[in-house]
């Protein structure tokens, strides 16, 4: 357990340190998302309060380096107020070959992930997409959607839809090559 949680703070290091090296060689974009933006009702949770249509956002990468042998994508929103954050989507094993994710991949129901895609568990226990829903009065959260590019075409220890974020956190830590960040809100 302590191991496990001592990779979880490296991996906030770690990572870190990998945005400042490789800030100018991967872009993430959406169509459904821009950098700073409000979130849409589309991309919002339905549940727990929160009445949006939970519709995962459309995404595009470039600039991955030539060693990735796949991909992770996660939704982290850093403002929760839970003391860890809160974990919206969860994507690893993501084939190299993939440079984008369909709208609405997020619902496994759909089959728009590629082959060989895991959706892991989020922090509403449960795999595929969970959208924005923070408390209502908050201040607008930051939700930051990272793409990864991993050097081995599995993770390690992540296996399955049942593994938690810090898991694959802990996978992503030690294979991470490069990243790309883009941060929307959403507050109510």
């Amino acid at each position: 357990m302590i191991r496990l949680a001592v990779g979880i703070f490296a991996f906030g290091i770690g990572m870190a340190n990998l945005a400042t090296a490789h800030a100018q060689s991967m872009t993430l974009t959406s169509p459904d998302i821009s950098e700073g933006a409000t979130i849409a009702s589309e991309q919002v949770f339905k549940g727990f309060g929160c009445t949006g249509s939970n519709i995962s956002p459309a995404l595009t990468w470039s600039g991955a380096p030539a060693a990735t042998k796949s991909f992770a994508v996660t939704i982290y929103d850093p403002d929760a107020p839970t003391g860890s954050g809160w974990w919206h989507w969860v994507v690893y094993n993501i084939p190299a070959g993939t440079t984008s994710l369909p709208k609405d991949a997020g619902n496994a129901s759909k089959g728009l992930m590629p082959q060989g895609a895991i959706q892991s568990r989020t922090d509403f226990d449960s795999s595929g997409y969970g959208g924005p829903c923070p408390p209502p009065g908050d201040k607008p959260h930051r939700y930051q959607i990272t793409v990864f590019a991993v050097d081995v075409d599995k993770l390690p220890n992540a296996r399955g839809d049942a593994v938690s974020a810090a898991l694959v956190g802990f996978d992503l830590n030690f294979h991470t090559l490069a990243k790309a960040t883009l941060t929307g809100f959403y507050g109510r």
